[in-house]
């Protein structure tokens, strides 16, 4: 069974930190791209970063770029997102996806506000 499990989500004040880490198992993680997407309340779901499956390729879209960083260690099948300069606009639930498909993790609860 394909299992994402996201953790390390939580509140933060702006300006803050968080690093979210999502653990697979159950399918051979390092041939897979992966990536983190984010829902917002009420909004749909929006693409924030993806990284190829030797690591060496980071995508991130605008909303991200320059304060997010993805990475992912192929020994531990985890994939991590640090966020940096959090903004209000950040606050969503994040979710780890593998890259291309519908298989997608509970999703962790990344809260900003003041």
């Amino acid at each position: 069974e394909i299992q994402l499990v996201e953790s390390g989500g939580g509140m933060v004040r702006p300006g803050g930190s968080l690093r979210l880490s999502c653990v697979a198992s159950g399918f051979p993680f390092a041939l897979f791209g992966m990536s983190w997407v984010r829902q917002a309340p009420g909004k749909e779901p929006e693409w924030v970063s993806a990284i190829n499956r030797r690591g060496d390729m980071e995508y991130y879209a605008d909303a991200g770029r320059g304060r997010f960083t993805i990475s992912r260690d192929n020994d531990k099948n985890t994939v991590y997102l640090q966020m940096n300069s959090l903004k209000a606009e950040d606050t969503a639930v994040y979710y780890c996806n593998i890259w291309g498909t519908e298989v997608w993790g509970q999703g962790t609860l990344v809260t900003v506000s003041s």
